[in-house]
């Protein structure tokens, strides 16, 4: 049997799939592999390329596949889709990272340290919460719309309805309690990620993303200390 000199490797939550093929990219091998199984069946192998598509997961795979001694690649899944030949599955997916692998013209993606994704968690942490808010500012101002009332654009000027939504204040005394309590549950909420969209702001700064703050376009306008 001819010696494998590139893996691809199709990764998921439970079962995986290799295609190994030597160095005229003829087939060695294609073979499913459980979770439990992997690292095992790579330990087994001869030191080799091993080929992922840069997607979730693939990260960590990465770097237990590189302890192993093996020269793991990511590839863009992008570069990847003009080599699945035929219906698309665990196989074929895993045929078509190997074949991209071996051409020598591939770009790939750089492989992140732990460190480097638990940075990359917080500006996505951060947008995610702001995704929230918005929503939430809206659904404030939708719902006050219904009963004659227009809260002004933007996230200072709804921050001040709580006060206006409390019992005696005009806007409150207004409304239907149980609207105006739910109204109170939604500022309530807002308030709470206020403070913690601030709180992921000062850890940005404060912290070791100074130049990502930079470049990242959620976080345009933060001042840096």
């Amino acid at each position: 049997m001819a010696e494998v000199s590139t893996i691809g490797l199709d990764i998921a939550k439970a079962v995986f799939h290799a295609h190994g093929a030597d160095a005229l990219g003829q087939m060695v091998f294609s073979r499913r592999l459980t979770r439990a199984k992997l690292l095992e069946f790579f330990a087994a192998q001869p030191r080799c390329v091993v080929a992922l598509e840069a997607c979730g997961g693939s990260h960590h795979w990465a770097r237990e596949i590189a302890s192993l001694g093996h020269e793991v690649k990511l590839i863009p899944p992008a570069y990847v889709k003009p080599f699945v030949k035929r219906n698309k599955n665990d196989a074929v997916d895993a045929e078509a990272i190997c074949e991209a692998a071996q051409r020598p013209s591939m770009r790939y993606a750089a492989i992140k340290t732990e460190e480097q994704q638990a940075a990359g968690m917080v500006f996505r942490t951060r947008d995610l919460l702001v995704r929230q808010r918005t929503q939430l500012i809206n659904a404030i101002r939708g719902h006050l719309t219904e009963f004659g009332w227009v809260a002004p654009k933007g996230p200072s000027h709804v921050s001040v309805l709580a006060s206006l939504l409390e019992e005696g204040e005009e806007i409150g005394a207004s409304l239907p309690e149980a609207a105006r309590s739910m109204f109170l549950v939604m500022t309530g909420q807002l308030e709470q990620l206020n403070e913690q969209v601030a709180l992921l702001d000062k850890e940005i700064v404060e912290g070791q993303f100074t130049g990502a703050v930079r470049r990242h376009p959620a976080l345009r306008g933060v001042a840096l200390a």
